[in-house]
């Protein structure tokens, strides 16, 4: 049975080998490929991709067991001659850059290398039970179906809109499931699409087949999860197709981080079910699939692990895998650099079950001297060696010092720089605004705080947060933000609600943090089950700061009004003081009528001069008109009716 392998962002792939379970595969954050021997808790292979920092491992899942040659061998005997021993040996691993790597565990080394089928990162892939082919899904929505015997890729379609997240082949070999925006049933032979299905609003991480019943027969389930859902669906492929909807629903602690399965072959046979949250808690489950379930199906059993200090902390769970006794689990537990694999009898009866275990937290060094075949000579004082070029010519050499003083020579010499240290010999803050600076510091600047963020969450170093925090540039803020991974969403949101807290001119720069973080993870942050008691500290916080708000607001409106009114008041007062009095006086020459006539004008004079004036003046008029008769004529002439009652009004 092939294990599933998982592309998750802070997820590191973690598989036992099918059937045997002798072996567990085990990608860590190095990028390096160690193989354990489960029997003997020893590290058994170790392989160093050529390029394990560029292009990481994504996924890794066993190839079906096989007879394996394992150098010469002696003839065996009649009776020996139908028992043929098959061992896992071909281990497949998808890669960031898009390639496969194919490992042999029986020759430690590399079988062969896949490439040119995909443009984008491989997410997941899953090997064919029966022949020898693989299949391989990638962000560039393509999935490959490789051969394995040429090294080519045999068939390539696209799949889906979004990025292949999850491949599983059914255990007949007809049928092939993919998850993208939406589940797909695939015919292997004609490359069609036979169902599909809908039900999950986040990435599928997981799909199995859980019988092995045909779908004609309205008895093949299978099972997906998905990312940041703590729900596992099972689907019915029914012959009328009416299966838009899943049938039951496991209830996890956490997001499945690794499935292991044993498949029923009929109604009266139970599925078991071993997974592994993101948590590190273990949930069984044993249930009987013949139709639908309203309710979700509560685990069975729940395993944790602690350690046996006076204060225990819990061990997170790697892996799981199921054995033919119902009570015995394959576990592996701890450091993905050394995990600790062991094989315990879980009581079923119990809901909750704690396995205490003294887990050492510092790493034997002694693992990579047996491992390594590189071994150093021993030179003693004694020898001598010839310099190329002079011949004869003996070089002076140094007694071989005890292998303690070389250990810490070679440690002086290769000590590296504490974060401390590099953060003062670098200015986070100094970015040249200059026109012909090139563009890459920014870029590099913000690659760097997003990196001294993440570093100072997972560390907790408040040192490497207060740097990154001191900034006030909104570009770099937002890009920074953008640039975090989601699981790290909610830490950075509790981290600045503590700091909140604090002095106000610190409050001041988190508030610009939570605000683009609000503004970049709304959707995230809706997403989560448990966000109200995740964030209600900071929901909190915000009410009793905006409590006083409204009292503020009118305190301030009402000394607006005062202000107001008092620089009104100073204002008025000063134009009222305004001297009205000329400054400057200035007077022009005139001649003896001009002082008549202004004499004459003045307001002073009695106003019966006026009265003589106009009384003379009207009998000057008359006499005139009196003179000119034809001058008085001459409107009636021309038709001028109006002009005559003015004459009129004149003589009245």
């Amino acid at each position: 049975m092939a294990a599933d392998g998982v592309s998750l962002s802070l997820q590191l792939p973690c598989v036992f080998s099918p059937k045997s379970r002798q072996y567990l595969a085990v990608c860590a954050q190095d990028g390096r490929l160690r193989v354990w021997n489960t029997d003997s808790k020893t590290l058994h292979q170790e392989f160093v991709p050529s390029a394990h920092l560029s292009a990481t491992c994504t996924c890794i899942a066993w190839g079906p067991c096989r007879t394996v040659k394992e150098g010469p061998q002696r003839k065996k005997r009649k009776s020996e001659v139908g028992h043929v021993e098959e061992k896992a040996d071909l281990l497949a691993m998808g890669t960031a850059a898009g390639t496969v790597l194919i490992y042999s565990t029986a020759k430690g080394a590399l079988h062969c290398t896949l490439d040119g089928g995909h443009s984008g990162g491989v997410n997941c892939v899953h090997w064919h039970p029966e022949d020898s082919l693989l299949y391989s899904g990638s962000d560039d929505t393509n999935i490959v179906e490789w051969d394995l015997q040429t090294g080519k890729t045999r068939s390539k379609w696209k799949a889906d809109r979004a990025a292949v997240t999850s491949l599983c082949v059914s255990p007949d070999g007809k049928l092939l499931l993919s998850a993208g925006h939406v589940i797909k049933m695939w015919d292997l032979e004609t490359k069609e699409v036979y169902r599909r299905f809908t039900g999950h609003s986040t990435a599928v991480t997981t799909l199995r087949f859980a019988t092995t019943r045909p779908p004609d027969s309205n008895g093949l389930y299978f099972l997906s999860g998905a990312a940041h859902d703590r729900l596992l669906s099972v689907w019915q492929v029914r012959e009328d197709g009416k299966d838009k909807n899943s049938v039951v629903s496991f209830t996890l602690t956490d997001e499945p981080q690794h499935i292991d399965l044993i498949t029923s072959g009929s109604k009266e046979e139970a599925v078991r079910l071993a997974v592994v949250c993101k948590d590190g808690q273990l949930h069984l489950f044993e249930h009987f699939l013949n139709g639908p379930c309203k309710k979700p199906l509560s685990p069975s059993c729940s395993v944790q692990m602690s350690d046996a200090k006076d204060s225990p902390m819990p061990i997170p769970l790697l892996a799981a895998a199921l054995g033919a006794d119902p009570r015995g689990v394959m576990l592996a537990y701890g450091n993905h650099l050394q995990p600790v694999m062991e094989k315990v009898e879980v009581n079923t009866a119990e809901r909750h079950v704690c396995l205490t275990r003294d887990v050492r937290t510092n790493l034997s060094l002694s693992m990579e001297t047996t491992v390594s075949k590189v071994k150093t000579p021993i030179v003693n004082a004694k020898s001598k060696v010839l310099v190329p070029g002079l011949p004869g010519h003996t070089a002076p050499l140094k007694a071989a010092a005890p292998q303690g003083t070389e250990k810490r020579k070679k440690d002086a010499d290769t000590k590296e720089m504490s974060i401390a240290e590099r953060l003062g010999e670098i200015d986070l803050e100094a970015v040249s605004d200059q026109k012909g600076a090139p563009k890459v510091a920014a870029s590099l600047q913000t690659d760097n705080f997003a990196v001294l963020l993440m570093q100072g969450l997972e560390s907790n170093d408040t040192d490497i947060l207060n740097k990154v925090f001191q900034t006030r540039k909104e570009a770099l803020i937002k890009k920074t933000v953008a640039r975090l991974p989601l699981p790290a969403v909610i830490p950075l949101v509790e981290e600045l609600t503590k700091r909140l807290q604090g002095h106000p001119l610190t409050a001041c720069l988190m508030v610009r943090w939570l605000k683009v973080v609000l503004m970049h993870h709304t959707s995230y942050l809706a997403s989560l089950p448990d966000l109200v008691t995740q964030l209600g500290v900071l929901y909190h916080m915000i009410e009793s700061r905006v409590k006083m708000f409204h009292k503020l607001t009118k305190l301030h409106g009402k000394l607006h009004l005062l202000t107001t009114q008092v620089a009104a008041n100073d204002s008025s007062a000063l134009v009222s003081e305004v001297d009205h009095t000329a400054k400057l006086v200035y007077e022009e020459e005139s001649s003896d009528e001009d002082d008549v006539s202004v004499d004459e004008a003045l307001p002073g004079e009695d106003s019966d001069h006026w009265e003589e004036e106009e009384a003379m003046q009207e009998e000057e008029d008359d006499d005139e008109q009196d003179e000119d008769p034809d001058r008085r004529t001459e409107p009636k002439a021309n038709g001028d009716e109006d002009m005559e009652h003015e004459n009129e009004s004149e003589e009245e």
